[in-house]
């Protein structure tokens, strides 16, 4: 089974990127953010899943072992198969995912493409409460403005803990962001 790659970034295509490793051209399916911030041309690293189907082997790359922990629970529900794992990961940040199997939050995984109630409502149901504790590790809001943007929605009616995971993705891309904009980002991905 192959678990990580590092190699060079040859080309990003639809759904995916070739990296070059060892010689060897790899095609990688990915999560749309991971694809977003991949540069041709620059080396990275890639925690990996091999599947095997009736069509060959596939490969589907993430940018650490969070993304790629996610990606195997979701895989592990009856009825999911890679494609609906990564849109589910490409729709959600790793965090907030984590915390929406966890409380069972069938509303919040329908916001993924080609995830419909009943099949958010089966994922939810099967993984409830089974999220390793690891994929939910370092929730720890240290910013005054991201803690203020944290409140605001709770205010407005989100979960904490949602709310929390969003502000905690938008604060990881910039450390520096303003309450007001933490909480207009979160309201865009929240709704």
């Amino acid at each position: 089974m192959i678990r990580y790659l590092r190699g060079l970034v040859l080309k990003k295509e639809a759904g995916g990127f070739v990296l070059l490793a060892g010689g060897v051209g790899f095609f990688l399916q990915a999560p749309t953010p991971f694809l977003q911030a991949l540069e041709e041309g620059k080396e990275v690293g890639v925690h990996t899943h091999l599947l095997l189907k009736e069509e060959g082997l596939s490969l589907y790359g993430f940018p650490d072992e969070e993304n790629l922990a996610l990606f195997e629970l979701l895989l592990s529900v009856s009825g999911v198969g890679p494609k609906v794992a990564l849109a589910l990961l490409s729709a959600l940040p790793p965090r907030l995912l984590a915390r929406a199997l966890l409380e069972g939050d069938a509303r919040l995984l329908t916001s993924a493409s080609g995830v419909g109630r009943r099949l958010a409502e089966r994922i939810a149901l099967e993984l409830k409460g089974k999220v390793p504790p690891h994929l939910l590790a370092g929730e720890k809001v240290e910013s005054e403005a991201a803690e203020e943007a944290v409140m605001a929605l709770a205010a407005l009616g989100f979960k904490e803990a949602q709310a929390r995971a969003v502000v905690l993705d938008l604060l990881a891309q910039n450390p520096k962001a303003r309450a007001q904009d933490l909480i207009k980002e979160a309201l865009k991905r929240l709704r």
